[in-house]
């Protein structure tokens, strides 16, 4: 068998992980499967954010993360609202050709 190498994970992508289960609602467990990712670390990592610990790279900068994240999902729910619009005057004008 060969030597295996260490996974690395982004600041980002452990941002995200950490927002799973404290904003969004999932346990550990459910965040962890769904990333494919052990729950240990997930707590590993949430347990270094809610510490403040440097070495914890999700809690760099959690204002402007907040904010973004904030701007990007008013963004998804106004694009949402716009797909919607959008299917019932299609299938509106299609049954106006009919």
């Amino acid at each position: 068998m060969g030597k295996q190498s260490r996974r690395r994970y982004s600041a980002e992508f452990k941002a995200n992980a950490i927002d799973l289960v404290e904003s969004q609602g999932y346990t550990s467990t459910e965040a962890a499967r769904r990333l494919g990712i052990n729950r240990s670390m997930l707590d590993r990592w949430r347990s270094k954010a809610n510490r403040g610990d440097p070495g914890g790279d999700a809690s760099s900068a959690p204002d402007e993360r907040d904010k973004e994240l904030r701007r990007l999902r008013e963004e998804n729910r106004k694009l949402r609202e716009e797909k919607e619009i959008l299917k019932k005057a299609t299938a509106f004008f299609a049954s106006e050709s009919d």
